[in-house]
This record gives C-alpha cells, structure tokens and sequence, in this order.
C-alpha cells in the first residue's frame, strides 16, 4: 500500500518542490489547531516523550496514539489523513545500561510503536551504551548493526499484524540538540557529503546482512544537519550556499533528507530547504511558544478587567510551579537570576512547554478560559496584546473568542509550512 511519504519522495525525484512538516509535539491545543487544515498531518513523538514506561508523558505509544485519534475525531480529520511518527527510537533511554539490556528495551519500545499503528520510523541507535568504549565515539558499523537489528524488530511486528502499510523508515542521526541548543551558537556544521555517503553505505550493509532487501527498499530519507540551530535567544538561519554540496547529492540517491530544529525559519527558508530535497521539516517548540504568546495575551487582557480576587494569576502559577520544579529548564537557562526568570517566560526553546500539563497550571489556564469565554473582549485591548489576531477578528476570519485567539495563534505558525506542500 502507497504511503504518504511516497509520494513526497517520488515528486522530489521528479524535480519537485515537495515537502511536509513533521509537528513533535504532544500539547493538545497545538494538534487541534494542526487538525482544521485540508491536508495529511504528520504528528511525531520521541523516545523519551513516549515509549513502553510511559516517557515523560506519562503515555505509551498506543496511548498516545489514542489521544491523537481522539483529538482527530474531535476536529473532523480523517483517520487515513493521520499519519503518525516515531522519532529517535532506540537507546538513547538507556545509554547509562549496558548493550544488552538497553538494546532489548529499544526493541520493546521499536514493537509498541509498530503495533500500536505508528508508521514512520526514525531509527536511531547511535548513541554509547554503558559498556561501549567510552574513549572514542560510536562505531559506525556498530551502529548500523544495531539499527538493522531494531529494523528487523519492526518488520516482525508488522508481519505479526497482517498490517497492509509496512513502515516507513528514516535512518541517520546528524540532528541539532532536541528542543534546541543549550548554549548561545553562531555557527552550525552542515553535514559532510563524505559523511552522508558513509551512513548510507553502512547502513545498507547491515539491513541486507539481516535479510531486509524490501525494508530497505522502504527506507525513504536521511537524518542530515543543513546549517540550522535555535537556542534561547538566537536562530541559526538556513543557508541554501553552505548546504549546496549535501543538496545535489540527494539527487543521486533515491532518499530526501530529514530535517530537525526548523522551528523559527522564515518562510522563504523553509521553501529553499524544500527545493533542496530537505523535505521533512520537524517543528515543535515554535509551535507551543506561539501558544504561550496567545495565553500570556489573554492574561494581560484577564488583568485589564477582571477583578483581582477572580483573576487566574497564569503567569504567576507558571513562575512558582517552574521554580519549584526546575527539572525541564534548568540546564538550558543560564546567567544571573533576572537572565533565567526571563528565560523561563520567554525562551525560544520554550522549556515551559513541559509545564503546561501539571494540575495547578491547568487549573489557571482552565479560569482564564472561564473569566474571558463569556465576553466580548475589548478590541482595544485585543489591538494591545494580540494585534495579528485584531486584524483577522476585524476582517471577519475568526471570531472574537479566546479558543478563536489561540488557535489562530499557533495556525500563524503552522501557515508558514503549507507552502513546503508545494
């Protein structure tokens, strides 16, 4: 059976400029807003945010893929206009185990992701384990071996299930730091030719060692590193000159090239990613950032006329539960404490994204709700605090709601990516 990602990958051979985005986020507000567009969706999540005991989500793949078809019948999207991804699966979990352990983990998670419906899989398996040699990195061949081995796992799973749409698969791990760079960056190295050439040679080795001709012939795109980083303060735009090399070599492969880290790249850059055969676009912390300006919006108004003792106070809420538990922002947010207290409000990587799902916080955002859904905001101060979402109330395009603001808020960056469709 045809995939989705099939007919992106046939098109760019054509010389067309097709792409998609890959939306890596969990936060409901940002899937329903993903949801109410007229093509497929593509919802990706990560080893460490979904996996057998729960990730950081508390969730398994089959639960997250659940809560995803929920949301999907909730906003009227087709089951088959659903595709969902699996990102870095493998030991990254695990590294502090030894091989055996860690890798037969990867293998449960790499059966629970397959088995629960997800049908693109990003193998990576590139990391050290607890009794790799820890003077040198990873061995290549090793690597492969091992993401070969977690292929084979997959299949089986697959074959278990009688599914007719076998996965598709991504290999190669040469990404920017997930949820961007810890530390400020003025410069990105974009992957070598050398270097791409190598993890393809190998990789193809291994999976025909392990009897997989006809996963490998599903093998649809490679992790590579085009030049493109954001951190706290700072994006690293894309430069199509330094990528030049690395773009004309996907055109002697039959593989496009994934890309992580696209979260705040121009709409102009996104598109020369696309025409540069960089056709799977990963984004996720702009995406929950764009939801925190419209919430942090709605506060502001919520402050202007709603009375002290009835206000939800979400700001404050997110400050005191982010400060008590620093776990998801501590080691990326550095400098004095004035630099850090505006970090956690404000960062790019938008570490408070992993805050939103705790009780107390949910608990102000659902009275902020409740205080503004039952007026008619002040234009005025929508104008102050949401003036893109003033221009569309005014012209008729979404209604004078806060649900109306916030969706239309995260839509703003979400409509940066159609035009990749081509």
């Amino acid at each position: 059976m045809s995939h989705f990602l099939d007919e992106i990958v046939r098109a760019q051979k054509r010389g067309e400029a097709r792409g998609t985005p890959s939306l890596c986020s969990a936060h409901p507000w940002v899937l329903k807003a993903a949801m109410r567009g007229e093509g497929p969706v593509l919802i990706e999540s990560t080893c460490n945010q979904v996996n057998q005991f729960g990730g950081y989500t508390g969730m398994t793949p089959v639960d997250f893929f659940r809560f995803v078809r929920n949301i999907a019948a909730e906003n009227g999207l087709p089951a088959e206009r659903l595709i969902l991804g699996g990102d870095h699966l493998g030991p990254s979990v695990w590294q502090n185990e030894p091989a055996a352990s860690a890798m037969q983990k990867s293998a449960d998670m790499v059966r629970a992701y397959v088995q629960a419906g997800y049908t693109k899989i990003h193998l990576d398996a590139s990391m050290r384990l607890r009794d790799d040699n820890p003077s040198c990195p990873l061995d290549e061949e090793l690597a492969a071996c091992r993401t070969a081995w977690l292929a084979n796992v997959a299949e089986s799973a697959c074959s278990d299930l009688g599914q007719d749409c076998k996965p598709r698969y991504v290999i190669g791990t040469e990404v920017p730091v997930p949820g961007g760079a810890t530390a400020h960056e003025d410069h990105i190295q974009v992957t070598m030719v050398e270097d791409a050439r190598r993890t393809l040679e190998v990789t193809r080795t291994a999976f025909l060692h392990e009897g997989l001709e006809a996963a490998w012939d599903r093998v649809i795109a490679l992790v590579v590193q085009p030049g493109v980083e954001f951190g706290g303060d700072f994006v690293l735009d894309y430069n199509p000159e330094a990528a030049h090399n690395l773009a004309r070599f996907s055109e002697m492969t039959p593989f496009v090239y994934e890309t992580h880290s696209t979260d705040y790249q121009s709409r102009d850059n996104l598109r020369s990613l696309v025409r540069d055969h960089f056709a799977i676009l990963k984004v996720g912390p702009a995406l929950t950032f764009a939801f925190r300006e419209a919430v942090f919006a709605l506060a502001m108004m919520e402050n202007e006329f709603v009375s002290a003792g009835r206000r939800s106070n979400l700001v404050e809420v997110l400050e005191e539960v982010m400060t008590r538990q620093p776990e998801h922002w501590q080691k990326y947010y550095r400098g004095d404490e004035t630099a850090q207290r505006l970090a956690r409000k404000f960062s790019l990587s938008d570490r408070i994204r992993y805050y939103w799902g705790n009780p107390q916080v949910q608990f102000a955002l659902g009275r902020l709700l409740q205080n503004l859904g039952g007026k008619t905001l002040p234009l005025a101060l929508v104008s102050q605090y949401a003036p893109g979402q003033w221009e569309r109330i005014r012209s008729g395009q979404i209604d004078n709601t806060p649900e109306a603001i916030i969706l239309d808020k995260v839509n703003t960056v979400l409509e940066e990516y159609v035009f990749v469709h081509g």
